[in-house]
């Protein structure tokens, strides 16, 4: 009876004799096998690569500690991801109608995209507003705008994400009103803003204030939502645009949660309990096209949040352990260069996206590296998450890669990368001091110069774009309305002439009073829109306080 081998001895065995012969006659492919975030990928993976996991300890069960394989114990069995369609162009009339369509397609979850205006604190007929009004996102300069959005909308029946920073406290109180016409009380509300202003500092740049005082407001939003507003997540940290902006799928993770920490520790700062707040963080990734890195960073961001907040900052309710997060396929992976090709992507990317356990997704629509998606190509995307749930059999099974070698070792891999990345920052003095070194911009820079550099060496194969071109097709494109602006100007005008002067003087003057002695900022701004205080009137009551923010050239 020949010695039974060891696993060692056969994988050598293996490489020595069967491996040896095929190379020798086929060899391999030209190229460096590594994933986008260059973390090198071995020809096989055997249980010799595993042999450090231990099932209990590192994986456990769905729904409990430390969640490597899903937040909940039946995730998709019970209930679907919130399929989301993120969506908002031109004035709030168009986007409502989008919305309801959208509804009317199936979809489960609103996803309002803000124009750069509304991001940055200007109204609509402000002169920084002009060109840009309605074209990344829907204008909302007051709640009359809001008002008009969300018409024929009942918003204690629908969850709503609002994908908007430096005015997050403003947009948030808007809704609130809106739902109050409704006659919805905040406590019956679903839903998420992002509120993650930090990020914009790294690699959005959509900041109106010194990030201390950013800080300050998003806190004050966390605390408001902890007490007023137990549905709802007041913050969503975002990797996503991080991810776009050039960052590795390790720094997509590390970056996110410094960010998160530093929410985290102000809030205890404030005097906010963990287990208060903790368990309504939301957060937002992106899904790329390398499928198994994909899913293995998603498995690994569970598990190390669950060890944070755990051993880092004491949470005793599991619900704070539990990294719930949105997830959009990625936009930068997008290429103008055959449009229909990005159908595929995003199919990838949102398989990946599911098999990694996401709670929410975004998939995005194929004629976006062109223009504002069309209603057809919105469609496509949508049925796309509609096929994967129904069709595919990805969410029949929980975690359906776990026990897979070559995905347990890169969730490790990733994680501990991951962990040296959070040394660093800790080192620095946590997040908000990192990003005034400018080290994750820098970081980042870095990541996208390289990646770029390898894309025009050939080094990186992007279908049909350096590798198997073909003539240029474009698609049926949307445009947008040259009158957006002067329809918006219009309004603004006639809501000045109507309203109450009086009243939005006297609510703008206890905003400012608020913000000058440290008190929370919430209600003050709710009665400021309530009294119908433009969007930028606030933000300037909030500019006299704070200042504005000019980012130093960190070379």
């Amino acid at each position: 009876m020949p010695e039974k081998k060891t696993l060692t001895e056969a994988v050598q065995e293996w490489e020595d004799t069967t491996l040896k012969k095929s190379l020798e006659t086929l060899g391999e492919r030209d190229e460096e096998f590594r994933t986008l975030s260059s973390i090198p990928a071995k020809r096989i993976y055997t249980p010799e690569d595993t042999s450090d996991l231990d099932y209990n300890r590192d994986l456990g069960f769905p729904g409990e500690f430390p969640f490597t394989r899903g937040v909940y114990p039946t995730m998709y069995r019970s209930r679907l991801w919130t399929m989301r369609q993120y969506a908002g162009f031109g004035t709030a009339k168009e986007s409502n109608t989008r919305y309801k369509f959208l509804i009317g397609q199936g979809q489960t979850g609103l996803s309002v995209a803000f124009d750069l205006p509304t991001q940055m604190g200007y109204d609509s007929d402000h002169k920084m507003a002009r060109g840009e009004v309605g074209k990344v996102g829907v204008a909302i300069s007051s709640l009359k705008d809001m008002e008009v959005l969300f018409s024929g909308i009942s918003l204690d029946k629908v969850s709503t994400s609002m994908t908007i920073n430096s005015t997050a406290p403003i947009l948030l109180a808007e809704y609130m009103a809106v739902a109050e016409q409704q006659g919805s009380q905040p406590v019956a509300l679903r839903g998420t803003v992002q509120n993650d202003v930090l990020k914009e500092y790294v690699a959005r740049g959509t900041y109106i204030f010194p990030p201390e005082a950013s800080l300050r407001l998003t806190i004050d939003l966390i605390e408001y939502c902890s007490k007023e507003m137990p549905r709802w997540n007041p913050i969503s940290i975002s990797g996503y645009h991080m991810r776009e902006a050039g960052a590795t799928a390790v720094q997509e993770v590390a970056f996110t949660f410094a960010n998160a920490i530093a929410y985290i520790e102000s809030a205890l700062e404030r005097g906010l309990k963990v287990d208060d707040f903790a368990r309504r963080l939301s957060f937002f990734f992106c899904a790329q096209i390398d499928f198994l890195e994909e899913v293995a960073k998603f498995r690994a961001a569970r598990r190390l949040w669950a060890h944070l907040m755990r051993d880092r900052f004491g949470a005793k309710d599991e619900r704070s352990m539990l990294l719930r997060f949105h997830t959009q396929t990625s936009g930068v992976s997008l290429t103008a260069q055959e449009p229909e090709n990005n159908a595929v992507r995003v199919a990838l990317q949102a398989l990946a996206a599911v098999l990694g356990g996401t709670q929410s997704l975004h998939t995005n629509s194929m004629d976006e590296a062109l223009a504002l998606p069309s209603e057809k190509a919105v469609k496509v995307a949508l049925r796309t998450q509609q096929l994967i749930a129904h069709e595919s059999g990805a969410a029949n099974t929980i975690d359906p890669l776990a026990g897979a070698y070559s995905v347990e070792w890169l969730t490790s891999e990733i994680e501990e990368r991951v962990k040296d990345y959070l040394g660093k920052i800790d080192e620095m003095g946590g997040a908000v001091k990192a990003i005034k070194k400018g080290y994750m911009q820098n970081e980042i820079a870095d990541s996208a110069y390289r990646f770029q550099r390898e894309v025009e060496e050939k080094k990186r194969l992007i279908v049909g774009v350096n590798i198997h071109r073909s003539e240029e097709r474009t698609i049926e494109r949307m445009r947008m309305d040259p009158g957006i602006e002067e329809l918006q100007e219009k309004s603004l005008a006639d809501l000045r002439r109507s309203r109450d002067q009086k009243s939005v003087q006297e609510a703008l003057d206890r905003l400012e009073k608020h913000a000058e002695d440290g008190s929370n900022t919430m209600a003050p701004i709710l009665d400021c829109v309530r009294a119908y205080a433009t969007l930028g009137e606030i933000s300037d009551v909030l500019r006299g306080v704070f200042s504005e923010y000019k980012a130093p050239d960190f070379g």
